[in-house]
């Protein structure tokens, strides 16, 4: 009688199993590799929106406050009776300007734009907001945090620009010399630090109001009667 043999099946060896683990996890490992890459472009593409909407949205602010500025005096020089009714230097603007409708409690307000410097090395574009009724140009401002409009610049500035004797426009400059009269356009120049991986265009805004239409009585006195553009009904100066 002949021996039955029983085949026995074979099994992985070691160096299989090895082969195989390794292959797993390289797999896994370019797995992880494209998922963790495809989840750094979204943030990247994310904050590059952030940015971009947050320069939109200061300039849509900026543009839409200074357009606005009315000639209103929010002071007075005692000495010479000089109406303060415009404040220009090359980091520093002050004006009389209505605020949005979800900002404001009603009447104009005096607001400021100013380019200051921060901890981080960089400057700032600040603003702040006062009702005008009430305003006292010599006392301290208030506990009043300003609002950050734009921070990581590089440098910035304010230009302003009016009528020469000629009715002509003028070059543009850093200081204004005359407070009681407002300028025809105002300038924003900022160049943002490189981390901020955004750029500023140029702005250049002119007043909606006719600023040619003011006319001054004396030294410094506007007269009440305060034209609009052309077309559009005139206002009455003065606080309201």
């Amino acid at each position: 009688m002949k021996p039955i043999y029983v085949r026995a099946d074979r099994g992985f060896t070691l160096l299989e199993v090895m082969l195989a683990i390794l292959l797993l996890a390289v797999l896994l490992a370019g797995t992880y590799g494209a998922i963790r890459t495809a989840t750094h472009a979204m943030h990247s593409g994310e904050l590059a929106i952030d940015r971009t909407n947050r320069l939109r949205v200061a300039q849509e602010f900026l543009r839409h406050q200074v357009s606005r500025i009315m000639p209103l005096a929010f002071g007075q020089d005692e000495n010479t009776n000089t109406n303060f009714v415009f404040e220009g230097r090359g980091n520093f603007m002050r004006f009389v300007a209505p605020m949005p409708g979800y900002l404001s409690k009603g009447g104009p307000y005096v607001q400021t734009l100013s380019f200051a410097g921060n901890r981080r090395g960089g400057r700032q574009l600040l603003f702040t907001d006062t009702m005008l009724n009430g305003f006292d140009i010599d006392e301290k401002p208030q506990d009043k945090e300003p609002a950050i409009l734009l921070d990581q610049i590089a440098d910035g500035h304010f230009e302003f620009r009016t009528l020469d004797e000629n009715n002509e426009l003028s070059d543009w400059s850093d200081q204004w010399d005359d407070p009681s009269v407002t300028p025809v356009m105002v300038r924003v120049v900022v160049q943002m630090l490189p981390e901020a991986r955004v750029e500023f265009p140029e702005m250049e805004i002119p007043l909606m109001l006719d600023v040619g239409a003011v006319r001054r009585q004396g030294s410094g006195q506007v007269m009440r009667g305060v034209g609009l553009q052309t077309g559009a009904r005139p206002q009455l100066g003065g606080n309201r």
